[in-house]
């Protein structure tokens, strides 16, 4: 049985792990510290929440290929374990097609409920038009 290799990443406080709107090839595990994720608007910075030890951040991305909604910073000295693109792949292709049906559903959920108030929000797709 082959071996897996886990990257690993580590930032200082204040850190930026990614930004709003970048490319999201990648998810992470806090093995160590915090991370806050944010929303920057017209003129403030929004806390939407704060990741400890064993959380996950940035998935949203690698289920949907869509890009990221929101930044996440260090809050304290991290320690991150790198999920792949690749790695997500793999392990959704041997995942019920029931269950992927269903992770879609909720990213699209989430993103449409995390979107600003406006028509350029595409709806969400529901259980029936996933077949």
């Amino acid at each position: 049985m082959a071996e897996t290799f886990w990257e690993r990443k580590t930032c200082q406080p204040g850190d930026t792990i990614f930004r709003e709107g970048d490319s999201a090839n990648q998810a992470f595990i806090v093995q160590e510290g915090e991370v806050i994720i944010v929303k920057v608007t017209e003129d403030k910075t929004q806390v939407l929440g704060t990741i400890g030890k064993g959380g996950i951040f940035g998935e949203m991305g690698l289920v949907d290929d869509r890009p990221r909604m929101a930044a996440a910073r260090a809050k304290t000295g991290v320690t991150l374990i790198v999920v792949s693109h690749q790695m997500f792949e793999d392990k959704l292709a041997k995942t019920d097609t029931f269950i992927r049906g269903l992770l879609n559903i909720f990213a699209a959920n989430t993103r449409t409920l995390s979107a600003p108030s406006d028509s350029s929000a595409a709806p969400a797709p529901n259980a029936a038009e996933e077949g």
